[in-house]
């Protein structure tokens, strides 16, 4: 098994210690039944926040049912403090089986991801790319309308707004990658020249998604007149968005 002494460029040295001691700390409860420990995500692509983003990880064990699942909650107790989310558990054999229900997410994974502990499954892993294009039209009709629902659920005050853009356009990142694949783009890691491509090859106005990346960053903060302007702009460019994708993708 590789040593935990790698360095992920770009990655604060204090988060890599804290993603060392996560490391030893999953090996110790898991033992033999560990696989894999791979790290995806912004922390890999160089777009980390401290403070804001999530740690995302994948657990690779050789197999699970509920007692193995339950020997996390402490973990999940000790590292949700530090942003570390609740990781993915699969087997290989998941993986495998997954990645052609799901090429959107294990396409971004193999992408852009690295190996903490173990062996990576995803070296040689080729994904189906069948459902690709269902995936991502549902991904992008689907976030608007969770945002609608999440919008009326927090009875649209500055506050709800305020942690639903930066919630909308982080999901939506990953798809707008899956889109330029199925437009044969280069697929662009980074959320700013990935809005600017998109943008330009499809003749969309996104720049109320652009803000609400903004507001995510902490690059802009609009005061509460300004919040409602800002969801609406979101709402427009992300319905144009999606009319415009699905005529292109259907």
């Amino acid at each position: 098994m590789p040593p935990t002494d790698w360095s992920i460029d770009g990655l604060l040295e204090d988060t890599q210690k804290l993603l060392k001691l996560y490391v030893k700390d999953v090996v110790k409860v898991y033992g033999n039944e560990l696989e894999g420990i791979i790290l995806y995500g912004s922390s890999v692509r160089g777009e980390f926040l401290p403070g804001l983003s999530n740690l995302n990880l994948l657990l690779i064990l050789s197999s699970y049912d509920l007692l193995v699942l339950k020997r996390y909650d402490r973990l999940h107790t000790r590292w949700s403090k530090e942003h570390v989310v609740v990781p993915v558990f699969l087997t290989t054999a998941d993986l495998k089986s997954a990645s052609t229900v799901f090429p959107l997410e294990y396409q971004e994974i193999l992408d852009c991801h690295r190996l903490l502990w173990g062996q990576d499954p995803f070296v040689g892993l080729k994904i189906d790319a069948r459902y690709l294009a269902a995936e991502v039209v549902q991904g992008l009709r689907g976030n608007l309308f969770r945002l609608r629902q999440r919008l009326v659920e927090g009875r649209s005050t500055e506050e709800a707004i305020t942690i639903l853009l930066p919630l909308s356009v982080t999901a939506l990142l990953p798809v707008l990658r899956g889109l330029q694949r199925l437009l044969d783009r280069p697929v662009v890691a980074h959320g700013e020249p990935l809005l600017n491509d998109i943008e330009s090859h499809l003749g969309v106005d996104l720049s109320g998604l652009r803000d609400a990346l903004a507001l995510k960053r902490g690059h802009i903060s609009p005061g509460q007149k300004e919040i409602p302007r800002l969801m609406d702009r979101y709402l427009e460019s992300l319905s144009r968005l999606v009319t415009t994708a699905e005529v292109r993708l259907t």
